[in-house]
């Protein structure tokens, strides 16, 4: 590597702080480290945020909630955060989580390629949200959240952006509760940014569920998308074609049976972004268990970290996949208040090159809350990157409900969850190597009250559950907010659960760190160390 390369690099990463692109990051705790060692961390200047279309359903209600935490240069009155509705190109048929459980043909996608709004028969009947539409959520100052609540039908997706000093750590939740049908439940989701490649272990193409993935591009130009799905026996050969194109500043959602002829309980989806970029999250409709969000996996990673199984859980599901040349063989650990034991009879886990595995657990939890970590058993050679996910049910019979926890990254700096409320939140933490010390603010509410900070220390190899801090004299939602401040990795997740004529209604969302600072090298900084000429 040269020096002028390192000089492009330098300037890259300087216009990062400016475009807000901060997956520059990203990487092992021991690159950021060293990074910091070497590098001033200045805050992002712009972040994206995509919401995904909640549902369609008459018996449904969305509470969307928005925040961006109270940290340096807050004192600023530069700066905008606000989301306006996204075009959806299809027709008024597809209904995703609602009462007739998606039972459309699902290609619905594929009808919008032109980007005009027509579908198969010419017409203009796609939902699309009319111009002019007032901006959703404008946050006012940082440090206090602000919420509203609507009825989904016809909501579409949102696509946000932050610029100033509302863009470090912005947070949008999506809450969703559907009284009855096929879809019946409580769905959440964490507003995503967008990006080009997504893993989602945990998808089906059962009979008995009904999974649309979500795909949104915030974008003025068209974002062309290829989907592929990977059941226990590899790749399932494609019914149709699985390329989709996304209209610029559109959402289209895709049934995924419709994909393949081939029915897997269990399989992976790949989403990958040939040109532009896009959010993509799955809805799960299942017929028995209720419905909820399946966001995407973290990174391929050697090890992984599932954060937060409720202590009640009567279930649970494992989907694992390797997306590499290589097998791979890992070790199964439940890190739980006191200690990280082995499951009984799944000690280990093989999961072969571009195959699905999926292993139910069951009541593994015995009570106590907990989290799955994966990592590799050892052997000759390499060890291989893996996603994975795991579906959760509470509850029995005909009072079941389900939620996923994807594999999740660990918390650099800062996470947060936008949408808590005065009871049924649960908040979890995993130490998965070295122990680790964490500050948890809550904020004030949305209708007043002030923050209230707590510090935890959380032994290496546990869990620690416990319910957030509540703002003080605090009224409606609020978010809170995980700082690492010393010590080993921390993974986190958070429950909202909120029971409903005796079903335990519930959502997970993982809190994965929100890349709030970029590193930039100092101006005088000499990267001709690195010359490897």
């Amino acid at each position: 590597m040269n020096r002028t390369t390192l000089s492009l690099i330098g300037a890259a990463t300087a216009l990062a702080a400016v475009t807000g692109v901060a997956a520059l990051t990203g990487g092992s705790s021991d690159d950021g480290e060293a990074s910091a060692k070497a590098a001033t961390r200045l805050p992002v200047q712009r972040s994206t945020l995509l919401c995904p279309t909640p549902s369609s359903s008459d018996v449904s209600s969305t509470t969307y909630t928005a925040y961006t935490p109270k940290g340096d240069g807050a004192d600023s009155k530069d700066g905008t955060a606000e989301l306006l509705p996204a075009q959806n190109p299809v027709d008024d048929t597809t209904d995703p989580g609602g009462d007739d459980g998606g039972k459309d043909d699902g290609k619905n996608g594929k009808d919008g390629k032109d980007g005009d709004g027509e579908g198969k028969d010419g017409g203009k009947g796609g939902r699309a949200a009319p111009s002019g539409d007032k901006p959703v959520l404008p946050l006012k100052e940082p440090g206090k959240p602000v919420t509203t609540e609507e009825s989904s039908a016809g909501a579409p997706a949102l696509i946000g952006t932050a610029d100033g000093r509302f863009a470090p750590g912005w947070t949008v939740q999506q809450t969703t509760t559907i009284d009855a049908g096929s879809g019946r439940g409580l769905l959440g989701t964490a507003c995503t940014a967008p990006d080009t490649d997504f893993w989602l272990p945990g998808v089906s193409t059962d009979r008995s569920r009904q999974d649309f993935v979500h795909l949104t591009n915030p974008d003025d130009a068209a974002a062309e998308v290829d989907l592929k799905l990977y059941g226990p026996s590899g790749r399932l050969k494609a019914s149709t074609d699985e390329a989709i194109t996304v209209p610029p500043r559109s959402t289209v959602p895709v049934l995924l049976s419709t994909l393949t002829d081939q029915r897997a309980a269990s399989a992976s989806l790949h989403v990958t972004a040939r040109s532009g970029r896009v959010g993509a999250a799955v809805q799960a409709v299942d017929q028995k268990a209720g419905s909820d969000w399946l966001p995407a996996s973290a990174v391929p990673s050697t090890s992984v970290a599932i954060p937060g199984i409720p202590k009640d859980a009567t279930s649970a599901r494992l989907v694992v996949f390797a997306p590499g040349a290589d097998d791979a063989d890992l070790k199964v650990r439940l890190a739980g208040p006191n200690n990280a034991i082995t499951p009984a009879g799944h000690e280990s886990l093989h999961v072969k090159s571009g195959m699905t595995r999926a292993i139910d657990l069951g009541d593994v939890t015995k009570g106590e809350p907990g989290s799955l970590l994966l990592t590799p058993e050892g052997g000759e050679g390499p060890a291989t990157p893996v996603v994975a996910a795991l579906r959760v049910t509470r509850g029995k019979g005909s009072d079941q409900e389900t939620a996923f926890i994807p594999a999740t990254s660990a918390i650099e700096r800062s996470a947060t969850a936008a949408d808590n409320r005065t009871k049924g939140s649960t908040l979890s933490l995993v130490a998965p190597r070295a122990s680790a010390k964490v500050r948890i603010t809550a904020s004030a509410g949305a209708g007043g009250g002030s923050p209230v900070s707590k510090t935890y220390e959380i032994k290496g190899g546990t869990t620690k559950a416990l319910e957030p801090p509540r703002p003080s004299s605090g009224k409606g939602p609020y978010a809170v907010t995980v700082e690492r401040l010393s010590g080993g990795p921390v993974h986190a997740s958070r429950m909202l659960a909120l029971s409903q004529d005796g079903v335990p209604m519930f959502t997970i969302q993982s809190l994965p760190d929100d890349r709030g600072t970029v590193a930039v090298p100092e101006a005088g900084q000499d990267l001709s160390l690195l010359n490897d000429d």
